[in-house]
């Protein structure tokens, strides 16, 4: 598995078309996919969506998510930096975001994060 992280508007789905030769059309959208076709997919962008969208069974989700054999890419945006949000909801949401990154990068073979479009590996091989 390889996780590609970073902020919003970075270039991490640019990344992964451009590196791993992943096609948008096999990419599964988190803001939109079901949890099965999240679980058969290559590649899931937008995977922080996915977990405001699981909910309490986002953490079983993903320790199930990284158990399976298959290859993948997962594309998570970083959601814990700034200001902390008033609302409760956006707090737990930002706290099981961190904790199932935790979870995906322990997991990853690799780990990059994209900065103004260039990555930096913090995991794995550097080729």
């Amino acid at each position: 598995m390889i996780l590609v992280t970073g902020g919003a508007y970075q270039g991490r789905s640019a990344y992964v078309i451009r590196e791993y030769g992943t096609p948008p059309g096999d990419m599964a959208d988190g803001r939109s996919c079901t949890p099965e076709e999240a679980m058969k997919a290559r590649c899931i962008t937008a995977y922080e969506e996915l977990v405001r969208r699981l909910g309490d069974d986002c953490i079983r989700f993903t320790e199930e998510l990284c158990r399976t054999p298959q290859d993948r890419i997962i594309i998570l945006r970083e959601v814990g930096c700034g200001i902390v949000p008033v609302e409760k909801s956006e707090r737990i949401w930002r706290e099981n975001v961190g904790r199932c990154g935790c979870i995906i990068a322990a997991n990853s073979c690799r780990v990059v994060r994209i900065i103004c479009g260039m990555p930096e590996v913090i995991k794995g091989d550097s080729e």
